[in-house]
């Protein structure tokens, strides 16, 4: 009850840090691949994005951790402890794959293609080798994001469900939060698009709904933070909806991405699009 009765308060602390971490660690990777020049850094040797990667793979789990901290919902020890470990376990899996494309991206790789259709793939010796590189990014973009972004997911709905309050106590989101509103939905579009997250996405965002009905019934509406997530969802899937639009008749996108569910990534975007008319 005194949990119930009590202000709740606006963690502008957690989602300034939750907000900066992810922009720098995880956007700024490729930013920096595609301003610094190549031969800064050997290929044989790791780069600056790789060692983003290897700060995000470390400090993520710790920002994680203190979101769980201050929910007041949270899970088994063992859960978390098993969630920490599969998280860390996909970004360390996304840092070694991800590398590597990178290097292959150097000498023309085309992510806008599938790994047999590359040209560089073709004329490769022996032709089972193309079968370790399919193994390669199978372990990128469908293993490693699992066990990456099912935890993520995992724990902001977990937070989300201990941001209510009573509904004597109904609050509007404060300016802080609108001003984190823009750079958080670009960071939720950025996961859905590049990481191929839209189902986990969706339903963690049905789920957030859901949660907002059942509370509703209760006498419960959601607090600053609550409202702060589900603005930032609603804005990204605003972005995903308009983003799609743009690219809807590109035929060879669609030919990447060939099932129901159409989103292409962005470096995909990048490489067809961009480098070939810069390279023109």
């Amino acid at each position: 009850m005194e949990a119930v009765l009590s202000k709740p308060r606006f963690h502008l602390d957690l989602w300034l840090g939750f907000t900066v971490h992810n922009w720098i660690l995880d956007v700024g990777r490729p930013v920096v691949m595609l301003v610094l020049p190549a031969d800064w850094f050997p290929l044989n040797r790791p780069g600056a994005a790789e060692y983003l990667h290897i700060l995000y793979n470390i400090t993520t789990p710790l920002i994680l951790l203190k979101m769980l901290e201050r929910s007041p919902r949270t899970l088994p020890r063992p859960a978390v402890h098993l969630g920490i470990i599969a998280l860390v376990m996909g970004t360390s899996l996304h840092l070694a794959a991800d590398s590597i494309t990178r290097r292959l991206l150097v000498i023309g790789y085309q992510l806008h293609l599938s790994v047999r259709e590359n040209p560089i793939m073709r004329n490769l010796k022996p032709s089972s080798l193309i079968d370790a590189f399919e193994l390669l990014f199978y372990f990128d973009d469908t293993l490693g994001h699992l066990m990456w972004f099912v935890p993520l997911f995992l724990v902001l709905f977990l937070f989300f469900s201990g941001c209510f309050s009573h509904r004597r106590q109904e609050e509007k989101m404060p300016p802080a939060g609108w001003m984190l509103l823009v750079p958080s939905a670009a960071y939720y579009w950025y996961l859905i698009t590049e990481g191929q997250t839209f189902i986990l996405f969706i339903f963690t965002f049905f789920a957030m709904t859901a949660t907002v009905m059942h509370q509703r019934r209760r006498g419960m509406v959601p607090d600053g933070n609550g409202l702060f997530m589900l603005y930032s969802f609603s804005a990204a899937l605003f972005l995903v909806a308009l983003w799609v639009a743009c690219l809807w008749s590109d035929g060879v996108l669609r030919k990447k991405h060939p099932g129901l569910i159409y989103i292409p990534q962005p470096r995909a975007v990048y490489t067809l699009h961009i480098r070939q008319g810069t390279q023109t």
